[in-house]
């Protein structure tokens, strides 16, 4: 720093930011993020609102609506933000609410037993990241409004005429400059939180449109079952026990607890935890009283069968075990265990929840993780000794996940001393010459040797890896993690990335900041395509989260007039090509690519990987929800809803012989 800088730091120096200029300025601080996560989540500040009027008994019909220009629309029939003077700010309570932060109803639990909105921040950072804002208000036999730019009112609250409606319409317009990035809401990411505060909201009607479309889409979500239905949603086509899902619920000091759980013939674990309605996609001490009680209760019922302890311990001498002097130590099961293929939601509605931090993804009241705790164990234990068969079923499989973790730890051990260094890099792999930044780097994983071999010569050494796979990889879908581990295709893949898998998934050890899927644009590639996207989606989630997941696209074709060729990706740019070139059309020679290894390493380099101009598709899933529903229809055992799906979508198909 200068002297004259340094000199120049005085009391003149220090900023105050009044109202809202502290949410312009730091917005991440409120929102989370000015990508398209923190877009998303102002649609949730929004409706969060409306669904504490839910939970409070006095709305039962929401519509969010995304209109043309990215303007987005909440409606709600609820009591109506009150508009009446507040008695010492001396504005407008709505004025209040949406111009002021830590100014709500959520503070008087006389007015709101239990929110999801509790700082009283939410709405009036949307307001503040929005271009204009109207809030129209519907309630005392009025209607009234007020609109806002920048968080700021354009004018008084206006009483515009008499109705007899009640509730709150929220209508506003992001601000690009704030949210650089994009203002373009995504259809998909907002079904999927809408419909899930369906569920957690039995009754409620939720109407969602997309009004941006020449023929406007509208979905309704309204769930009767609960939670119970929604367990059922989310392990359709599958094949389940017990029948109908296990449902508990209790209230304890106030808080509020229910869990629904059903098991499947899947090895994945899917458990979904809710506070007020909040996803808390980082748990917290209600899932960890939820586990700690599940793990116990089954390890009580897997103790009173002699046979599963003798599976799993084949030494197992129970008259040796029995004396107290001499307790037989053997193997028990874990928490992972007893949760393979089990899909679980946990709701709970707390008065006063502790979240860290404004965007509420994790849970820190310590009683709750003992309400929860004392209550499922309680009502779990008691359905295991009124359904034992049940039981019987549920320690079976968590017996034999036991098992395959046992034997993975083993093949862990064989991977290592395979390969040298820990889990170190596999023969095929080329790999590139920057080694301490992952940033700079990335891997190609391509099909087969001879398109290995053009994608090598034609790479940048110095960033681009290159990974050769052959022949059809395992589907995951199908097999236990042992078997993942010991596959000869899945295992180089592992061992490339350097992050291990599953459980022991580390982001912070992958090597590669873009894993690129460079497979040839038939039937097969696609196939290859699908098997390792339902790897990455059942093993390493983190990887397409993170978006470090691309799928490559060569050119479909290369079309040559004289020396000069113009590569095109799809049936409709060849069209446009050739319609171009006129009277040379004739002249033009048109090349099907078929597959990568049909190319040069100049070609393979001009057209696929050289980062000025290539074209690529990062892998996200807006919709975790409908991704795996999809991953199991499509992968799994079922052959019926497999079936089902092919005929409702076949129209749609896309088939390249």
């Amino acid at each position: 720093m200068s002297d004259e800088k340094s000199k120049s730091y005085g009391a003149d120096s220090i900023q105050v930011l009044h109202g809202l200029e502290a949410v312009r300025k730091r917005p991440g601080m409120y929102i989370g993020s000015t990508g398209p996560n923190g877009l998303h989540h102002l649609v949730y500040e929004v409706v969060d609102n409306s669904i504490d009027e839910a939970m409070a008994h006095h709305c039962d019909r929401i519509v969010v609506a995304l209109e043309k220009d990215d303007i987005c629309r909440v409606e709600d029939n609820g009591r109506g933000i009150p508009v009446a003077m507040h008695p010492t700010e001396k504005v407008s309570a709505l004025e209040l609410v949406l111009t002021r932060l830590h100014a709500g109803g959520k503070f008087d639990k006389s007015t709101y037993k239990v929110s999801g909105g509790l700082h009283g921040v939410g709405v009036s950072c949307v307001n503040a990241l929005s271009v204009w804002m109207t809030a129209d208000v519907y309630r005392d036999g009025h209607h009234y409004e007020q609109k806002y730019e920048k968080g700021i009112p354009v004018y008084d609250v206006k009483c515009l005429e008499e109705s007899s409606l009640h509730g709150t319409t929220i209508r506003w317009k992001a601000d690009g400059s704030i949210f650089t990035e994009t203002t373009t809401y995504n259809f998909d990411v907002l079904a999927a939180r809408l419909r899930e505060l369906a569920f957690l909201n039995p009754g409620v009607t939720i109407i969602f449109r997309d009004e941006r479309l020449e023929n406007p889409k509208e979905v309704t979500y309204i769930f009767e079952g609960g939670i119970k239905h929604y367990t059922s949603y989310l392990n359709e086509g599958k094949q389940v026990f017990p029948e109908e899902p296990i449902y508990i619920s209790g209230e304890i000091n106030d808080i509020s607890i229910e869990v629904s759980m059903q098991w499947n013939d899947g090895f994945a674990e899917a458990v979904h935890s809710y506070v007020n309605d909040i996803n808390t996609r980082e748990g917290g001490t209600h899932l960890d009283g939820f586990k700690t009680a599940l793990t116990l209760v089954l390890n009580k019922e897997f103790e009173k069968r002699e046979k599963l302890i003798k599976k799993l311990n084949k030494d197992y001498d129970k008259k040796k075990s029995d004396k107290k002097d001499e307790k037989e130590a053997y193997e028990k099961l874990t928490g992972d265990d007893v949760r393979s293929g089990l899909t679980a939601v946990l709701s709970v509605k707390v008065p006063e929840p502790q979240f860290e931090g404004q965007t509420k993804t994790k849970l820190g009241n310590s009683e709750v993780r003992g309400y929860v705790d004392s209550l499922v164990k309680d009502k779990f234990t008691l359905f295991c000794e009124q359904n034992p068969q049940v039981v019987d079923a549920i320690l079976e499989k968590a017996v034999n996940e036991a098992a395959a973790r046992i034997a993975a730890r083993k093949a862990k051990d064989n991977m290592r001393k395979k390969f040298t260094g820990g889990f170190g890099k596999p023969e095929k792999l080329a790999d590139c010459s920057i080694k301490n930044d992952p940033s700079q780097c990335e891997v190609y994983i391509v099909e087969g040797d001879s398109a290995g071999g053009s994608a090598k010569k034609g790479r940048d050494s110095k960033t681009q890896a290159i990974l050769p796979l052959w022949g059809k990889m395992l589907n995951v879908e199908k097999v236990r993690a042992d078997k993942v581990m010991d596959n000869e295709k899945l295992n180089p893949v592992i061992a490339t990335l350097g992050t291990g898998f599953g459980k022991d998934f580390d982001i912070s050890k992958l090597r590669y900041h873009k894993i690129i899927i460079m497979a040839d644009a038939d039937v097969d590639g696609s196939h290859i395509r699908t098997l390792l996207l339902t790897f990455f989606f059942r093993y390493m989630p983190a990887l397409i989260e993170n978006g470090h997941i691309y799928l490559a696209m060569p050119p479909l074709y290369g079309i040559k007039v004289g020396k000069k060729v113009t590569y095109v990706y799809t049936d409709e740019e060849r069209r446009v090509v050739m319609e171009s070139l006129g009277d040379q059309a004739s002249k033009a020679t048109v090349q099907r690519f078929k597959g990568l290894g049909e190319m040069d390493g100049v070609e393979l380099w001009t057209t696929t990987m050289d980062p000025k101009n290539r074209k690529m598709k990062r892998v996200t899933v807006p919709d975790a929800i409908a991704a795996d529903r999809i991953f199991s229809v499509c992968m799994g055992e079922e052959v019926e809803p497999r079936r089902k799906f092919i005929e409702e979508n076949a129209a749609s198909a896309n088939l390249d012989f």
